[in-house]
Order: structure tokens, then C-alpha cells, then sequence
């Protein structure tokens, strides 16, 4: 073969080699370890309330305030309860409540609505002082409209001068 020739062939045979090479691509590592599937539970703080305390917590069940006659303060014994509803509502941010004041039917209409709001007022006020979000709270008040004992007796009285906590969230 003649010299142009063996110079053609040869540079013929070396672009059809590069044009047919394959390039080869780098793989990870397989990883060959069995796996187990993992769940994520929610992140909870050892001792915070959940919902489902609402219903079974001793303390939380207790959702109705009782205030002596022409009173709109807070009776001793209710402080640990408003306590336990004041953690109940920092554990949950989304909780909200209501906060419905009530009176007996002595006094006039438009006084037992101001005594009713003054009665969610200092309930919101407790709650606040053990820490509880005034932005989770409502206060409404029907004074004398909603009694829970119709009788004119002091024991049914003493019945009707109440707050009742709501969860209107939990």
C-alpha cells in the first residue's frame, strides 16, 4: 500500500474508533443494607396536654365557675382549674374557648348582662395570669337568659351565678 493511502485509512479507522467509543458513566454505590421504613410522629413535650385530655384529665373536665351572690370574683377552690385550662391553651395555640358569664334571676336585665360579662372577664383574667393567650379567648355573657335551674331558691341561685368554659377548638 502505497504511503497517502495507509495515511487515509489510518486516519479513517481512528475517527471511527472515537466516533464508536462509549463514554462510561460513574454509578454511585449501591447501598445494599436492609432498610426500615420510618415514621415520623409529631414532636410532643413530655407533659403537655393533648385533645384528647379535654375529656379524660380531671382537672379539664372541670369547665364551669361558680361566684358567690353579686360577685364577679374568683373563688379560691377554681384557681388550680383555671391553671389547668391556662396549660391546656399554652400546649395548644389553636385551642379557642368561650367564655359564657351568667347570673340569677335577682337584678334587672341589663345589670346581669354587665355582672355576666364581668364574671367571663375575670375567668379570661385567671387564665391570663397563669398564662393562657387572651387572642384564644371569648367572652359572652347572657345574664339571666340561660339558667340551668329555674326554681327561686338560694341553692338554684347559687347554680345560675356561673362561667362555662367552651372549647369552641381543641
Amino acid at each position: 500500500m502505497k504511503t497517502p493511502t495507509r495515511v487515509l485509512l489510518t486516519a479513517l479507522l481512528c475517527t471511527a474508533a472515537v466516533a464508536c467509543s462509549k463514554k462510561v458513566k460513574e454509578e454511585a454505590p449501591v447501598d445494599t443494607t436492609p432498610t426500615t421504613p420510618t415514621t415520623t410522629q409529631p414532636a410532643t413535650t413530655p407533659g403537655a396536654y393533648g385533645p384528647e385530655d379535654l375529656d379524660t384529665d380531671a382537672c379539664l373536665r372541670q369547665r364551669t365557675v361558680y361566684f358567690d351572690f353579686d360577685q364577679e370574683s374568683l373563688r379560691p377552690e377554681f384557681q388550680a382549674a383555671m391553671a389547668c385550662h391556662a396549660k391546656y391553651l399554652r400546649d395548644r395555640p389553636s385551642a379557642r374557648i368561650t367564655l359564657e358569664g351568667h347570673a340569677d334571676e335577682r337584678g334587672s336585665r341589663d345589670y346581669n348582662l354587665g355582672l355576666g360579662e364581668r364574671r367571663g372577664n375575670a375567668v379570661s383574667s385567671a387564665l391570663q395570669a397563669n398564662g393562657g393567650s387572651a387572642g384564644q379567648q371569648t367572652v359572652t355573657s347572657y345574664g339571666e337568659e340561660r339558667p340551668t335551674c329555674t326554681a327561686s331558691s338560694e341553692d338554684c341561685w347559687a347554680k345560675n351565678r356561673r362561667v362555662e368554659i367552651t372549647y369552641t377548638a381543641r
